[in-house]
């Protein structure tokens, strides 16, 4: 006599007897496996989670520094077609576009064709003259404010 629940089965491949389990135990994974492993998902969530996101606002930050920078290349270069900066009312405008007052425009000095916008979505600033020398070129930040926390600024010393 074959004890309850299992049944035997010859399969076709080699003539082995192959019992089957019985059918009270399924596969599958019971509740306190699952939390288990939710519980250790959340824990690595949890610790990776904000490096992450100390990583993408570094990342932020140095790609409006970048940005940055070419603004200012493209500034130099409007310079020394003009021989001036652009004013604060032309503003990097004045990059991508020729201002009326200007003969010797030979831009577009931005690729794209446009003013890019910082990381944040915020346009960039700009003063002409500057603080500490002729522009300034400046990021609001992630807040969007000028002077808030996370602001970047740009300037260029006298020549």
């Amino acid at each position: 006599m074959q004890p309850r629940g299992l049944e035997r089965s010859i399969k076709s491949t080699g003539g082995r007897a192959r019992l089957k389990p019985p059918l009270s135990r399924r596969a599958g994974f019971t509740l306190v496996e699952m939390l288990v492993v939710l519980a250790i998902i959340g824990s690595i969530v949890g610790l990776v989670g904000p490096r992450v996101l100390n990583y993408l606002s570094e990342s932020r930050v140095k790609t409006a520094q970048i940005q940055m920078e070419n603004i200012a290349s493209a500034l130099d270069l409007f310079y020394l077609d003009a021989g001036r900066y652009p004013t604060t009312e032309e503003g990097l405008t004045a990059l991508v576009q020729r201002p009326a007052a200007i003969s010797s425009w030979s831009g577009p000095y931005l690729k794209g064709n446009a003013v890019p916008q910082d990381p944040w979505g915020h346009p960039y600033l700009y003063r002409a003259p500057g603080r500490n020398g002729p522009y300034d070129v400046a990021s609001m930040g992630p807040e969007g404010r000028e002077g808030s926390a996370g602001a970047l600024s740009r300037s260029v010393q006298a020549k």
